[in-house]
């Protein structure tokens, strides 16, 4: 087996689920977000493409239905007994295949939670789920229940997210040095992906953004490549990853002179994340953490080029993102507690000017002041 942490922290996960589950009186779960079912039971795959269903009942019985293809990944990578399989054919309904199963678990009348706000359920097969469960019992929206539980991290979690910072940094190191006039992005990428494949990580979820020129302002980068330039602009966004947790980093690295307008923008990018660094203690909201951020950038006169969040919580992620909720944007109620892992960044997209600016960490939180997990200093990245 190939499963990431010992059974008692799969115990440990159950036993906080089965409390919010007692709180919410579910009598059992649907679980379908991959992050969700790798959390609970180590069942790591790409399947979720695919129709399938992790079912938990408030006692803590598990049973996965899934895809033939699947069978073995959900046995060698899980802590999964029970293990059902629908069958590809022109005719498959799994759903109905997961009404039959929950049957047979004695779940007819029972108030059911489904995570619906998730890649790991298509719209056809919510409509088709809603549609046929609708009168076997009582259907609980209940997209936010894991997520709230997997924000707080336990210390085997911290640990790998320690080494995936530390995975980010060195690929930050080699990309950096890969940049210079008449490189291309492309190879960029590949040392980034290089020092992160060659240390034992993984790829990251979302891939590696480097875009440079024009392109610097595309947060999400594109397809194709580029030949760098004296007195480039190039974007870096990615995060280094270790059992699928993640932790990114983000800046921009200017070649040669920087414009006028690059030192602005720096400067407003570095006091927009020194206060979102201030903020981001036990107590404070998630929106409170993104207007200090924002009235900063409004006081420097950067309010249009600033985004509509600034961060989010960092975990075990499957693409296409690296990212879970609380996210940092405005009026957002979640509150900061301890030993959670944290993106923060302070971004600007100038369009008028084609100017970009970024800066990007990942923190642990604490009782006081969060923890950087990257050693990598924020500055102005110029060479």
């Amino acid at each position: 087996m190939s499963v990431p942490f010992p059974r008692a922290e799969f115990d440990a996960r159950m036993a906080r689920l089965k409390e919010a589950m007692a709180a919410d009186r579910m009598d059992a779960m649907l679980l379908f977000a991959p992050e969700s079912l790798y959390w609970l039971t180590g069942y790591d795959s790409a399947g979720y493409t695919f129709f399938q269903c992790l079912t938990v009942t408030s006692s803590g019985r598990m049973t996965l239905l899934t895809r033939a293809p699947d069978l073995r990944q959900a046995r060698h990578t899980s802590i999964l007994d029970e293990i059902l399989v629908w069958a590809d054919r022109a005719d498959a309904d799994p759903v109905k295949t997961l009404k039959e199963q929950l049957f047979e678990m004695d779940l007819l009348g029972a108030r059911i939670g489904v995570e619906t706000d998730t890649i790991g359920l298509s719209a056809k097969a919510g409509r088709t789920l809603d549609d046929q469960l609708r009168s076997f019992g009582t259907l609980l929206e209940a997209s936010d229940v894991v997520p709230r539980l997997r924000a707080v991290k336990s210390p085997a979690e911290i640990a790998y997210l320690r080494e995936a910072a530390a995975l980010a940094d060195d690929a930050w190191r080699a990309g950096v040095a890969t940049i210079e006039p008449g490189a291309r992005e492309s190879a960029v990428r590949a040392a980034i992906a290089a020092s992160i494949l060659s240390a034992g990580g993984e790829l990251p979820a979302p891939g590696v953004t480097v875009g440079s020129g024009h392109d610097a302002l595309l947060v999400r980068g594109r397809v194709g490549d580029r030949t760098l330039e004296a007195n480039d602009q190039v974007m870096l966004n990615f995060a280094g990853s270790k059992a699928r947790y993640h932790a990114t980093l983000t800046d921009v690295v200017v070649l040669g002179e920087p414009r006028p307008r690059h030192n602005d923008m720096f400067d407003a990018v570095e006091a927009a994340f020194c206060a979102i660094v201030a903020a981001m203690r036990p107590g404070n909201t998630f929106g409170a953490v993104y207007d200090a951020h924002a009235q900063v950038m409004r006081d420097r006169g950067m309010g249009r080029n600033r985004l509509n969040a600034c961060g989010a919580s960092m975990g075990a992620v499957f693409a296409p993102t690296w990212s879970s909720p609380p996210m940092f944007y405005h009026g957002n109620p979640a509150v900061i507690v301890p030993d959670m892992v944290l993106f923060a960044h302070a971004v600007l997209l100038d369009s008028e000017h084609d100017t970009a600016m970024a800066v990007g960490r990942t923190f642990l939180t604490h009782d006081g002041e969060a923890e950087p997990l990257s050693s990598l200093p924020v500055k102005f990245v110029r060479k």
